[in-house]
């Protein structure tokens, strides 16, 4: 007699053929994603335009992984944020059931931690190693920048947050160190070599405390897998199908752990949109994902274009601007949804005229029925909202901004508008302590003994002040500043000149105290053009002011469903989002695409795929907005073009206006 045996079964058995599964996948799915879902085997590229339903495909793909018997265990889903693996895993559980949670998903670096924690010992690493978050890691090279003595006033050396963005892009773009010196950091170019000293110091010091910065969990798993082959053997037989998010915004470390893990021919799908390559600033390359088909032999490319978001006009315009791209993969979105309107170029005389006529033009949807919340003003960068935030501010529209700080929010904005408001307050202490704070050699008791006079009623305007503030004053940076003080509280000088004024003064201040000086600096010219229009200080210093402030218990708490707002965004932080109505300003050649970029034709191009990217947020009303003329005060110019990224765009995609003024 035979003998007879029992083999452990799962509770769910894979069904023979496709009309068994749960899910109705060729049903719930358009006809390309259907394909990639259905791509099993070898490597594959799906090119998912914008709104395409590049979520769903991923979900569904997981979940029909399992239904044909694959071990939630042997799929890796690796996103950009938690937030997204947990959301994709979570929707395929509602798909099919409680199987897919045992999926392992997570962003490139908590994937990292994980392998590193196992098998660190190999690179000399204990178990425990202990991770430094941004904070920790510039709080180490702060100690070490005082230990060398780097740390001096009379020496300009770059400061621990700057050091660190040094540092962490070269590891990510895996450039030498001189040359992001060179490329973005020319200033520090004459430390270089004390530079190079710290991060070896750095470097060091995180080997001997067995700790690892988040660059590090990168550059670490790629040793590990370069360097180790029997663990790479492992984790590639452990991780049968692999599954990335978002392979256009990988950095060259990234995409080597992908490339890595898959192997040559292994079962490996990315997912994205090299229309949405916008991150470089991060470290994201643009090449990894036109570049997979070669890295990965027979490699399959799907690609996505059936929109579930925008309506026809829209994405008429959006296939356009992006048609002109020098280097793409080719897709034209479509959509099955009714016509729409017909997107909206409008040129208005200034940078003044263009905020009111949108103040004016989101009161006029909001009465027509569109939520504030179904509506977001986009631009290129933060500052290109400052004068459009004042003007929501007269017109009691709500705002939130993303991406950048608000106008009043900005350190350096704070240090000018103090000198102003002790020129119209001379008792604003705060203030006074504020300025007299930025000075060289004036510390917190010289502050206080002046202020203490103020209050006490010398007179800080009057070069006979009493003697006592005098002797106070006896600081010759302190005698300089309140002599300019005095020059631009004459009552003959107009606005603009005291802001420009003060301006000249403030310069080698913010250059001492801020690294990404040049950046700020743009904001303090947008600033003196907004002091341009007023007649008076205490007008200009009252619309300063009258944004309340934003942290506050309100801020945290839930929202309710009566709290609106308008949404202000850079481009980089709107991408992903999307709104009934969009407007994207300031599309003047020199503000986007933004004059620095016609340094370099792949920045040009990152600045196309970033204007197409705006587009695309709109799903039934698109207004594109520039000013005739703006004056470019980093280059001295009158900027007049619209946007080179319009130019050539048939009439029949773009209703053109201009604004008029009763």
């Amino acid at each position: 007699m035979k003998k007879i045996t029992l083999k452990k079964q799962s509770l769910h058995l894979v069904p023979k053929d496709e009309s068994q599964f749960a899910i109705d996948y060729k049903n719930e799915l358009n006809e390309a994603q259907y394909d990639a879902v259905t791509s099993i085997d070898g490597p594959a590229l799906v090119i998912a335009g914008a709104g395409t339903g590049k979520t769903r495909t991923l979900t569904y793909r997981v979940a029909r992984l399992i239904e044909m018997g694959i071990a939630p265990e042997s799929i890796l889903l690796l996103t950009f944020t938690r937030k997204a693996a947990r959301e994709m895993l979570q929707r395929a559980a509602v798909l099919l059931d409680e199987r897919t949670e045992r999926v392992s998903g997570g962003t490139f670096h908590s994937f990292a931690n994980r392998v590193l924690r196992q098998y660190g010992a190999v690179l000399e690493y204990g178990s425990n190693f202990t991770i430094l978050d941004q904070g920790d890691a510039e709080d180490v090279i702060n100690v070490l920048r005082t230990r060398m003595g780097l740390a001096s006033k009379h020496k300009r050396f770059p400061k621990k947050q700057t050091l660190l963005k040094m540092y962490s892009a070269s590891i990510n773009t895996l450039t030498p160190l001189s040359q992001v010196i060179a490329a973005d950091y020319p200033q520090f170019s004459e430390v270089e070599d004390a530079i190079h000293e710290l991060v070896k110091g750095y470097i060091g010091y995180k080997r001997q405390n067995n700790a690892m910065d988040y660059d590090d969990l990168l550059v670490n798993l790629v040793s590990l897998l370069e360097k180790h082959e029997d663990i790479r053997r492992k984790l590639y037989s452990k991780y049968k199908y692999i599954m990335v998010d978002e392979y256009q915004d990988t950095n060259a470390l990234q995409a080597k752990i992908v490339q890595l893990l898959g192997g040559e021919k292994g079962n490996v799908m990315v997912v994205g949109d090299d229309s949405q390559s916008i991150y470089a600033f991060r470290g994201a390359n643009f090449r990894n994902i036109m570049d997979f088909p070669r890295q990965f032999a027979g490699a399959k490319t799907i690609t996505l274009e059936e929109n579930y978001r925008s309506t026809q006009p829209i994405l008429d315009l959006t296939n356009r601007i992006i048609e002109s791209a020098i280097e793409k993969y080719s897709k034209t979105l479509f959509t099955t949804r009714g016509e729409g309107e017909t997107p909206m170029l409008i040129a208005t005389e200034d940078e003044n005229t263009q905020s009111r006529y949108i103040v004016q033009q989101v009161l006029e949807l909001r009465e027509e029925g569109i939520p504030l919340q179904e509506m977001a003003v986009l631009f290129r960068a933060g500052f290109q909202s400052f004068d459009l935030e004042i003007e929501l501010t007269k017109a009691n529209v709500p705002f939130r901004k993303f991406g950048g700080l608000k106008l009043m929010e900005t350190a350096h904005i704070k240090d000018v508008i103090a000198h102003l408001r002790v020129v119209e307050n001379p008792k604003d202490i705060i203030s006074w302590t504020r300025i007299l704070l930025l000075l060289d050699g004036v510390g917190p008791v010289t502050a206080e003994r002046f202020t203490d006079e103020v209050l006490a009623g010398a007179n800080p305007f009057s070069p006979a002040s009493d003697s006592r503030l005098a002797q106070v004053a006896s600081s010759a940076a302190i005698t300089r500043m309140l002599e300019l003080l005095r020059d631009i509280a004459r009552e003959a000088l107009g606005i603009g000149d005291k802001v420009q004024a003060l301006l000249e003064y403030y310069h080698p201040i913010l250059k001492d105290n801020y690294d990404d000086f040049q950046k700020r600096w743009r904001d303090l010219e947008t600033l003196q053009t907004i002091a341009e229009r007023y007649r008076s200080l205490s007008s200009f210093l009252t619309d300063m002011a009258l944004e309340p402030p934003n942290e506050s218990v309100e801020d945290i708490s839930p929202e309710s469903r009566d709290d609106e707002y308008l949404t202000l965004s850079t481009i980089h932080s709107a991408k992903g989002l999307e709104w009934h109505s969009v407007f994207v300003i300031h599309l003047l050649d020199g503000r986007f695409p933004l004059t620095s970029a016609a340094e370099s034709t792949e920045a040009m191009e990152e600045e196309r795929r970033l204007f197409y990217v705006a587009c695309t947020r709109a799903k039934r009303r698109l207004f594109l907005t520039f000013p005739t003329t703006a004056y470019d005060r980093a280059s001295g110019t009158i900027l007049s073009k619209p946007s080179r990224f319009l130019d050539g765009i048939p009439e029949q995609l773009l209703d053109q206006y201009s604004v008029e003024e009763d």
